[in-house]
Order: structure tokens, then C-alpha cells, then sequence
């Protein structure tokens, strides 16, 4: 089992030179009930701050689960259930991940994902546990106003997009191909650095 959304913090060990950590450890997400095996590492760099990527998944069989951590800059990181029949369908939960914080998120299969860049030059780095599908590739309006989604973003911001990503469907015109495994998605915590 892989468990519900979860906000994983890493330790580091810090002295004058810096800083040292354990960006993945399969036995510390295993002993926080987290078991999936990951298979590609994907990164990207976003050179303006305000740029938005998401919402996207992959439709089974090759659902992806995902663990995303920020190595340079800032952004605010989304995950949204669109599991059939879930009690939190449509609810989403968000995190601020960093270069300075440290922290990642753990997105199981069945949640939209997307963040917005909140410094320029930022890079963010993510495990996925099934390859990428072209065909299975889908998506969700970032903006949809069923999900009220606040990207921690300036008022007014017009955020950078991709042309797909403009043009995404909204999740009412989404029939969810994914089965609510009875874990409801929760509130992340007080390091989460969102009320959601």
C-alpha cells in the first residue's frame, strides 16, 4: 500500500561547509507505510517565477505515483483527487517545497498534480513508478473554478503555461477511470505552509 498524499521531510546534517541529506530512502518510506518502487527520475527547470505546470496524471494501467522535492528556487505543490467515488473528490491539498525547506511530496495514482513556480530559475526534481505514456498522458484545468485551487501566486498574475496545459478540460467534464481505495485524502500538516 502506498498510502494517502503525505509530506515527507527530510533530515539534514548541517555544519560550516553546508549541508548533507538522504534525498530517497526506501527504507524510510517504507517505514512510513509508503512501499512503492520507483523506476524514472524526471526534472524540471522553469526560468520565469509564476509558471504554472499541471494538472496532470497518467490514466491507468500506468497511473503514476509520484515523490517531488524542489532542489533550486520555490514553488507551491498541488495534489488533486480525482478517484472515483471518493469521499474528497475534487479537493486538493498543497505544499510549499523549496531548495531552503527541504521537503517533498508523495502523490499516490489517482491525484491530478501540478505546481506554480513562486521564484524564477527553479528546478524540481520527481520519482515516478511507471514509465511515461504518451497515450495514458491527461490533465485538468489549472484554473478550474470547481477546485478554487490558490496558488499562493500575486493577485492578477497571468501565469506561464504550456499550449496543452491551456487547454486541459475541466474536472465536470472528467469521468474518473480511477477506483477510491477507502483512504480519504487529509489535510498535510502545519509544515505543509497551507490552511487547505
Amino acid at each position: 500500500m502506498s498510502g494517502p498524499v503525505r509530506l515527507i521531510e527530510t533530515t539534514r546534517f548541517e555544519d560550516e561547509r553546508g549541508w548533507f541529506c538522504e534525498s530517497y530512502s526506501a527504507r524510510r518510506l517504507g517505514a512510513a507505510g509508503i512501499d512503492t518502487r520507483f523506476v524514472q527520475d524526471n526534472h524540471s527547470y522553469s526560468r520565469a517565477a509564476a509558471t504554472v505546470r499541471g494538472l496532470h496524471f497518467q490514466g491507468p494501467p500506468h497511473a503514476q505515483a509520484k515523490l517531488v522535492g524542489c532542489i533550486r528556487g520555490a514553488i507551491f505543490d498541488v495534489a488533486v483527487d480525482i478517484r472515483g467515488n471518493s469521499p474528497t473528490y475534487g479537493r486538493w491539498v498543497g505544499a510549499r517545497l523549496s531548495a531552503a525547506n527541504g521537503l517533498q511530496l508523495f502523490i499516490p495514482a489517482g491525484f491530478a498534480h501540478g505546481f506554480a513556480t513562486l521564484e524564477p530559475d527553479t528546478e524540481v526534481v520527481y520519482k515516478v513508478d511507471r514509465h511515461y505514456a504518451p497515450e495514458h498522458d491527461a490533465g485538468i484545468r489549472w484554473d478550474d473554478p470547481d477546485l478554487a485551487i490558490d496558488w499562493h501566486l500575486p493577485a492578477g498574475t497571468v501565469p506561464r503555461l504550456s499550449p496543452k496545459d491551456a487547454v486541459l478540460p475541466s474536472l465536470a467534464a472528467f469521468a474518473s477511470p480511477f477506483a477510491y481505495d477507502g483512504c480519504p485524502l487529509a489535510p498535510l500538516g502545519d509544515r505543509a505552509g497551507d490552511k487547505t
